[in-house]
């Protein structure tokens, strides 16, 4: 096996940041402008940030002639915030401007793969490197003088490109189970609309329209408070200095892990059995956007301002899913805290959902369960194949496993 060179980053590309934005530049719509916070989204697979931004197109024109703007195969790092060093690569298509201080702009690349660099840094021996760049304790953070030092063992850029790609390989299956799962979930909610928003349900012509505390549905259906229909369970205040990210212990759930379905372990596994978790259990924060989703990570324990629900048979769990997503939605824009929006037992009492007759309930449970197994069972594909890919790059990444004769 050929000996890999030692470069540092600065040798290999332009490591800078963007131009000084302010928040009076913001605009109702124009051209995206991402935080730390978004591109960490995007590093995890949302299909949309959660918080949009934008600039206008006329003030994007002129930075990007004067300064320049992220093109496909340039880097950003996250250097600041919660999700601290989630690298990204500009993708194809993109057009887009970022904050400064928030991320770090690896452009001009020569003698790297911008591929091989992002899997360098999730790699054990890039996230050392990384580690060495930070600075402060409370609130760490990169710096682009530290981050220029880093070393990097680099190989030739044929085995940088095979080893790119066999690690992409894995992130485009990873990419195309989420598309079927985007596909199934839009049927899925089409059908719940066309059945339970709209009432276009098999034989609806023969049901008339009364009033209801939801506004009129068809005669013979009810409007049900949602613990009539379904257990509700809140979370346990789990010991947080307990909590590591070495995979030893039980999976806990936690308000942030929501969004993703991921979670943290936790170092001892005694918890009263009603906050043990299974898959299709439907979960919401209970605090901030109140995310919700249908877990499907396997058992796990349910930590505090997490509300749990499960339905009692009647209907499935996507079914309950779909028909608490509005009333979520309407309590999230309805709720003012101080800071954030708080979501508590009160409110859950209140929501009432459509609830149709046996044989109604019955035909959307065949066409809905299918498609909640179906989704379940694609996301946990994910999980194979995310570990699959991170027990190999630290190997590939390491020159442990030789591709050169690939």
């Amino acid at each position: 096996m050929a000996k890999w060179s030692v470069r540092r980053i600065d040798e290999l590309c332009e490591v800078t940041s963007s131009k000084r934005i302010f928040a009076a530049d913001y605009v109702a719509e124009g051209v995206p402008f991402y935080r730390a916070k978004e591109i960490g989204e995007k590093h995890q697979g949302y299909d949309k940030v959660l918080t949009e931004l934008f600039i206008s197109r006329t003030k994007f024109e002129e930075f990007r002639s004067k300064f320049g703007a992220p093109k496909p195969g340039d880097l950003l790092l996250t250097s600041i915030g919660a999700l601290l060093g989630s690298p990204y690569v500009v993708k194809k298509g993109e057009e887009f401007y970022f904050k400064d201080g928030n991320l770090t702009w690896f452009r001009n690349l020569d003698g790297i793969e911008s591929n091989f660099l992002y899997y360098w840094m999730l790699s054990p021996r890039g996230q050392g490197e990384l580690n060495k760049s930070k600075i402060g304790a409370a609130q760490p953070a990169f710096t682009i003088g530290l981050l220029k030092q880093m070393e990097v063992e680099l190989p030739s850029l044929p085995i940088q490109r095979r080893i790119a790609g066999i690690l992409s390989a894995y992130d485009e299956l990873i990419e195309n189970s989420r598309r079927r799962i985007k596909i199934l979930e839009a049927m899925a909610r089409a059908f719940y609309r066309e059945w339970f928003v709209h009432f276009r349900f098999p034989g609806h012509e023969n049901h008339a329209r009364v009033a209801s505390p939801l506004g009129e549905i068809p005669e013979g259906w009810e409007a049900r408070h949602v613990k009539d229909v379904a257990t509700v369970t809140y979370g346990f205040p789990f010991k947080s200095e307990l909590f590591n990210s070495n995979g030893e212990g039980i999976p806990v759930v936690r308000i942030r892990d929501i969004p993703t379905g991921s979670s943290v372990t936790y170092t001892e596994e005694k918890a009263e059995f009603k906050y043990h978790l299974s898959n299709g259990h439907i979960l919401i924060g209970m605090d901030g956007d109140f995310h919700m989703c249908i877990w499907s990570n396997g058992h796990a324990l349910q930590n505090q301002r997490v509300a749990r629900f499960e339905s009692n048979g009647e209907i499935g769990n996507m079914h309950l899913f779909l028909a608490l997503e509005t009333p979520i939605q309407e309590l999230n824009k309805a709720i003012v805290g101080t800071t954030v929006a708080h979501l508590g037992d009160m409110h859950i009492k209140a929501i009432q959902i459509a609830w149709p007759p046996f044989d109604v309930r019955a035909k959307a449970k065949t066409v809905l369960e299918p498609m909640s197994e179906q989704i379940i069972a694609l996301k946990r594909q994910i999980q194979n194949l995310r570990c699959t890919r991170d027990l190999l790059l630290p190997r590939l990444l390491s020159g442990q496993i030789s591709v050169e004769a690939a």
